[in-house]
């Protein structure tokens, strides 16, 4: 037993390291896409020039530190491949969250809904959340050899708050159920959301599937590259057109003015019944934390 339970002891070492590791240190291709939003608002006389400074000053000093990039930690959400199922389980993910929270990479987030006391180790039932996926049947994992792979979105509340689901046709948007309504839906709910969910922000976007899993369509979509061209083509010219026109609103980084009201936009679907037609939007900070660990040492 002493030997299965160092095993244990060292995987969850080495999942807290990773989730620290994602709190702290901003994905390349989110920092790319900040960088390149500086240099766009530099030609402007907005402040949105000296937002991105001080959010790209962040992001060095996070990196530097080891220390998170936001107090707001979030809610963490596990996508595990299906092959590490009874590997990585929920307690050793539990453990690897509470080590992380004890070190001071998470802050103490997590609150009983119906007492509103805090569970002060972020492990509970519910919480971190976890998906057990086959990352092979899907174009959102990156492919590296036979490698089993392990993702996690760390969302905070201000941006969880500004996601939203419609359901098509909706009168009031002029919305019916095709990629035009689907087009209306989504800056719908860039319009609504303005600068509260920390822009500039990122959109996974779900198309059809049930509320439930449309929710989890759209987050699986904000673990793509933001550099990355969706494979269907509709929904490649959907999600540039949406980026362009959302960056034609004026809303800005933090809601202060300017052309960069989202970094990306990606779009996924789902099949779905006769009688419903969600479009579900996943709405990301530009703190977009989220990391893939290759686990094929195992």
């Amino acid at each position: 037993m002493k030997g299965d339970k160092g095993k244990i002891d060292n995987l969850a070492v080495r999942l807290a390291e990773f989730i620290r590791l994602t709190s702290s240190s901003l994905p390349e291709d989110a920092e790319r896409a900040l960088k390149r939003a500086l240099r766009r608002e530099k030609k402007t006389a907005s402040p949105a020039a000296t937002v991105l400074e001080t959010i790209l000053a962040n992001v060095a000093l996070a990196r530097k530190n080891g220390t998170p990039v936001c107090q707001d930690t979030g809610t963490l959400t596990f996508f595990v491949d299906e092959s590490l199922r009874k590997k990585v389980t929920p307690q050793i993910l539990g453990q690897a969250v509470q080590l992380a929270t004890e070190k001071g990479w998470l802050r103490r987030n997590t609150i009983d809904s119906i007492s509103g006391k805090s569970i002060d180790t972020n492990v509970c039932p519910g919480a971190p959340v976890v998906h057990y996926i086959d990352s092979r049947s899907t174009d959102i994992f990156a492919r590296i050899g036979d490698s089993s792979q392990i993702a996690l979105l760390m969302k905070g509340g201000g941006s969880e708050n500004m996601s939203c689901q419609f359901s098509l046709p909706d009168a009031a948007l002029g919305a019916g159920r095709d990629l035009e309504g689907v087009r209306r839906a989504v800056l719908a709910a860039v319009q609504k959301a303005q600068g509260f969910g920390c822009a500039p922000g990122i959109l996974g976007v779900s198309i059809g599937g049930d509320r439930a899993s449309g929710f989890e369509e759209a987050k699986l979509q904000l673990l793509r590259n933001l550099d990355d061209t969706n494979a269907n083509p509709q929904l490649a010219r959907l999600e540039r057109r949406i980026l362009r026109e959302a960056n034609t609103l004026g809303i800005g980084p933090m809601g202060l003015g300017g052309k960069t009201t989202l970094l990306a936009v990606k779009i996924g679907s789902r099949p779905r019944v006769p009688a419903s037609f969600f479009v579900t939007v996943a709405y990301l900070c530009w703190a977009a934390r989220r990391r893939t660990l290759y686990l094929d040492a195992f």
